[in-house]
């Protein structure tokens, strides 16, 4: 088993693998293999006797990455680890030990925290419209990931939010917080701090805790918050036995209370802390190395990717990213669908092909561009696949199915179920709700066809539900549109970045250098996705919009300027170029 566990790891992956004892941090840049790191190292632990699967706490930060952790290790024969997000593991720790302690079932955890934000308004004698609501929720949870007083957040806080003066955005808090209370309820923040204080409070359950978990890997460390980190100290307490991995260039949270210098300062707060760097790419094209490594260059923490060495080191000239500029947002949407449909003609996969953008206001431009191309999509942070009611019926008829034995085999009889709620050789006309019914019953054929031979009707749907829940999603066979933040851990071979202008990328609100280099961060997240090909496109408007000051930084040494039709193009070239009016602070350009 412990060759299993080191198989295939290069050397500075092989490096993070074998430091066992902690503190270790990672530094994993994009596409360097850090969740195969993280599984391989605990594998091996095992392997060599080193941990015991119980004792061991993978923390990430989406139930799905723990889901995928889990699978992982299931592949290396590893079970028995506790891969949860911080508020999964925060609380089954209230939940276990609550009874004891109160003498009563923990608090239930509010479901909706704007709903409950409109009760509390008006039992002030506020009127928020529900946008503003939205606004101040994200304010309390801020505040509670900072771990701030509501005092101590007016003192930091003091414009408001909206039409709402700090006052009464006090109140409304105030209100909130005593609402809850009476309904015995915690929200999403308040099962980290609960878990926090019952640990500092109670030191039989702080010993049973640390008794219980003694090897702790966080992934994602460069998103974790004042309130998490100090979650993570106590269940530490002084032990040393901890993995952080991560990539301060992804910081993209800061919002909500990431904090990047967590992973910055790691060796620092943990003397003697073994440092390794893992900085090849297995994802990209050399030439969209090229360009992530210019954006992000000179910045804290910044990492400089190097293609994987079975690739060629200098990009080939289909493979070199693109800019291009355009007159309006129409043309650049029915450009990028045209792009995207001699994509799919030349053979890729629509699967394969993502077009990423700052806000999910730019998307319905590209939405209709890509209909009207006859292209189907999905809108990443939509419905979740298995919410679906197409899904959900057919699933259902599945599992009545499974009670009687087959009259015949497992794909057969899926492709009849599906057939019978809809599904035709043939996909509808792309765009609207029947291409999207019968994109899901056409993933889920896929899964049946897929599956192992000697695959019953029962174990089948059994999968089906243990994927719902740990959120596995099938990937329908169209073309991805996301927003940077949710990109944010996918990978698609071919890349379209659009709206790469000021006022998008960067958006118009980053005012600060530190909102302007978030942004920065965001665009290489952007980036990073890209495995074979890179587009960059942006539109001058009815704003007179200016390239965005990121291609400036770039600059045109690593982007091809080609026009619409995708020839070179003298009209764009101006793109990479900085302006007359740009300045240059620290070696880089900025506006």
């Amino acid at each position: 088993m412990s060759g299993g566990a080191l198989a295939g790891l290069d050397e500075h992956q092989l490096e993070a693998v074998r430091a066992l004892r902690g503190p270790v941090v990672v530094l994993a840049g994009a596409g360097t293999g850090k969740t195969r790191v993280i599984t391989h190292r605990i594998a091996h632990g095992v392997d060599t006797g080193a941990y015991s699967p119980g004792r061991v706490m993978a923390v990430t930060f989406t139930a799905k990455a723990a889901g995928e952790m889990r699978g992982r290790l299931r592949a290396l024969g590893v079970g028995g680890v506790s891969a949860r997000t911080f508020h999964a593991a925060a609380l089954a720790q209230l939940n276990f030990f609550w009874p004891t302690l109160a003498g009563d079932t923990a608090p239930g955890i509010v479901d909706n925290k704007v709903k409950l934000l409109a009760h509390a308004a008006d039992g002030v004698g506020l009127s928020p419209d529900v946008a503003t609501l939205r606004d101040v929720a994200s304010e309390i949870e801020w505040r509670k990931v900072s771990m701030l007083s509501i005092d101590e957040y007016a003192a930091v806080r003091p414009n408001g939010v909206g039409r709402l003066g700090t006052e009464r955005v006090v109140a409304l808090q105030q209100a909130y917080e005593r609402l809850k209370d009476e309904r015995r309820q915690l929200d999403f923040e308040d099962v980290l701090l609960a878990c926090a204080g019952m640990l500092e409070a109670e030191p039989q359950v702080a010993k049973a805790v640390r008794e219980q978990y003694r090897h702790f890997t966080v992934d994602e460390f460069q998103d974790v918050s004042p309130l998490q980190n100090r979650l993570l100290e106590l269940w530490l307490g002084d032990r040393r036995d901890l993995c952080v991995v991560g990539d301060a260039s992804q910081t993209i949270y800061s919002f909500a209370g990431a904090d990047a210098g967590f992973l910055l300062d790691f060796d620092k707060r943990f003397e003697g802390a073994r440092v390794v760097r893992l900085e090849t790419n297995y994802r990209s094209e050399p030439g969209v190395l090229g360009v992530a490594n210019e954006l992000i260059r000179g910045r804290p923490g910044a990492l400089h990717l190097t293609p994987a060495g079975f690739r060629e080191q200098t990009a080939a000239e289909e493979t070199i990213p693109t800019v291009t500029a355009f007159d309006d947002d129409r043309d650049e949407a029915r450009t990028v669908a045209a792009r995207i449909g001699a994509q799919i003609a030349a053979g890729a996969d629509p699967r394969d092909i993502a077009v990423l953008y700052r806000a999910h206001a730019q998307s319905a431009e590209l939405v209709a561009a890509l209909s009207d191309a006859g292209i189907a999509t999905t809108v990443l942070g939509g419905r979740r696949f298995f919410d679906m009611p197409e899904v959900r019926q057919a699933v259902m008829e599945l599992r009545a199915a499974a009670v009687a034995p087959l009259e015949s085999g497992l794909v057969d009889t899926v492709r009849d179920i599906l057939r019978s709620r809809g599904l035709t050789d043939d996909p509808p006309e792309a765009g609207g709700a029947l291409r999207d019914a019968w994109e899901a019953r056409a993933a889920l054929l896929r899964l049946a066809e897929e599956a192992p031979a000697g695959t019953t009707l029962r174990s089948f749907t059994d999968e089906l539900t243990a994927r719902a829940k740990t959120h596995d999603e099938p990937a329908l066979r169209t073309v991805t549109l996301a927003t940077l933040h949710a990109a944010k851990g996918l990978e698609w071979e071919h890349v379209h970045l659009v709206g790469m202008a000021e006022g998008l990328l960067p958006i118009s609100y980053a005012t600060t250098f530190e909102q302007v280099d978030e942004e920065r961060r965001l665009a290489y997240v952007g980036i990073t996705r890209a495995g074979r090909t890179l587009s960059l496109t942006w539109a001058r408007g009815v704003r007179e919009r200016q390239p965005s000051r990121f291609l400036r930084e770039i600059g045109n040494g690593t982007l091809r300027a080609v026009g619409a039709s995708g020839r070179p193009g003298a009209a764009s070239r101006s793109a990479a170029r900085p302006s007359a009016s740009a300045r240059v602070d620290g070696g880089r350009v900025r506006r």
